[in-house]
């Protein structure tokens, strides 16, 4: 009489057969919930990085303009916000990307002025800052102050 044997996987083949289709997915899951949580709270963070280099930049306007006035007969007309170090392109990245558009109005009296930082950055809660010459600074959007400036 003829035995048959049946067909087993030696115990060791069975250690190193690998993952199942279930585990597989169990982990695709698994990061597909901690980057839908990460990458909100990333992006995030980027743009108040970005906000902080338009802030930086609308502070050091305000202090070139005004050592022009204090300078300057002439007030705050004339002064050229040109100058190396007070662009806000390319922000770091390397990627030359400009996030935010940098402009000063200074009537024509000359005895005041407004700086804006209007973002081309989407989805930033603060919309455009400003400063003006009395150190008022100021949001268009509905965050508040204290989020936008800090």
């Amino acid at each position: 009489m003829l035995h048959s044997r049946p067909n087993r996987v030696p115990r060791f083949a069975r250690a190193m057969a690998g993952f199942t289709l279930i585990e597989l997915m169990i982990v695709v899951a698994i990061v597909a919930i901690l980057a839908s949580v990460a990458y909100p709270a990333y992006t995030s963070q980027v743009r108040k990085s970005r906000r902080a280099d338009a802030e930086t930049v609308l502070l050091q306007a305000e202090q070139y303009l005004q050592r022009y006035y204090a300078t300057s007969s002439k007030g705050y007309t004339g002064a050229d916000l040109s100058t190396p170090g007070l662009t806000i392109s390319p922000m770091g990245s390397g990627s030359g990307k400009q996030y935010y558009d940098i402009s000063v109005e200074i009537p024509d009296d000359g005895q005041s002025y407004t700086l804006s930082a209007a973002p081309t950055q989407t989805g930033d809660p603060c919309g455009t800052l400003t400063l003006t010459s009395t150190g008022a600074k100021g949001q268009a959007d509905g965050a508040t102050l204290s989020q936008c400036w800090q």
